[in-house]
């Protein structure tokens, strides 16, 4: 319990910072355009011919089955997804994580903080105590962490980039997540590849399926791929292929003639889109505007002095935090 006005002011005001830092730097909102203010450009020409992420042969049955059997789950957890996915991915851009690493929470304990399996896992990660405490997390009866959706998703991303450092390869990080390292270095051994594909039946099923369902969940979400539904050598080639749609594009002359202002980032390789500044491309402002009840101008905001802010962001977090109550 925060027992001062000042206590409850500073935990809701750094709750709010948490809430919206990656709000900033998603890269959803990264690619929104308002389509209404491209009619000087045609954008099914920009996009037409840009290289798909597809999903390995082998895994595609597993994925449309999964799909189909974990349907009323899904939704229900994309339900109350808002407020977990917010904290996971500020966390795990501040690690430089790829954000669709969120969808092992998913299948790790469908999002909830309480979570608790047979062996003793705990929390929206499902650390065990151990593990836990080798990454910094309190286990005690009065203070468990591994129930703190903040300090927990610190502790996955530490345990996720230590993994991705032993392996390169993100499928055989999730594998790792789920069975420990030793499993997916005897697979490898035992199988003579490290290509998940190759190596997946030398693996214990629990941790090939594992896999595969975070594959599944990331496809249910998105509706595509992502660099962490590919293996290395797939990573690879797709870099290639997106390299190529870059040198190779048919992108009408006028854009072609400002190269400095094309641009493919991490973040839409991941996506398969090419970033473009439209709005400085084709020359027009975009009049964007705030989600506010007046719907004004987002710039307004900056005419506030630091009281009416601090009030502004005090009142905006303890509504999100009230929110994230209901739905956690």
């Amino acid at each position: 319990m925060l027992n001062t006005q000042f206590a409850k002011a500073f935990y809701l005001c750094n709750s709010f910072l948490l809430i919206t830092t990656s709000i900033t730097v998603s890269p959803l909102a990264a690619r929104t355009v308002h389509s209404s203010k491209l009619s000087a450009v045609n954008v099914k020409e920009l996009h037409s011919d840009k290289p798909q992420i597809k999903l390995n042969k082998k895994g595609i049955l597993f994925v449309k089955k999964y799909i189909k059997n974990s349907s009323e789950c899904l939704v229900s957890v994309k339900k109350r997804s808002m407020i977990p996915f917010t904290i996971i991915d500020s966390v795990f851009n501040q690690y430089h994580l790829p954000i669709e690493l969120k969808y092992l929470a998913v299948i790790e304990s469908e999002l909830k903080p309480s979570a608790l399996s047979h062996v003793g896992a705990r929390g929206p990660w499902q650390f065990m105590p151990g593990t836990a405490q080798v990454l910094g997390l309190k286990v005690t009866r009065q203070n468990d962490e591994r129930t703190n959706y903040y300090k927990s998703t610190i502790a996955a991303a530490k345990y996720l980039r230590d993994l991705y450092a032993q392996f390169d390869d993100w499928l055989l990080v999730l594998a790792a997540y789920n069975g420990g390292p030793r499993p997916v270095y005897n697979a490898i051994r035992e199988s003579g590849s490290k290509n998940f594909w190759v190596l997946q039946n030398y693996l214990p099923a629990e941790s090939r399926d594992h896999v595969k369902k975070f594959i599944a969940t990331h496809y249910y979400f998105e509706g595509r791929g992502s660099e962490t539904t590919l293996t290395r050598a797939e990573n690879l080639e797709f870099k290639k292929m997106v390299n190529a749609f870059v040198k190779s594009s048919t992108v009408p002359k006028r854009i072609h003639s400002i190269k400095s202002k094309l641009t493919i980032s991490k973040a839409s390789e991941n996506n398969l889109v090419v970033n473009f500044d439209m709005n400085q491309l084709i020359g027009f402002k975009m009049d964007v505007k705030d989600n506010n009840p007046g719907n004004g101008p987002v710039n307004g905001k900056l005419a506030e002095t630091s009281d009416q802010k601090f009030k502004r962001l005090m009142k905006e977090s303890e509504e999100s935090l009230k929110r994230s109550v209901k739905i956690i």
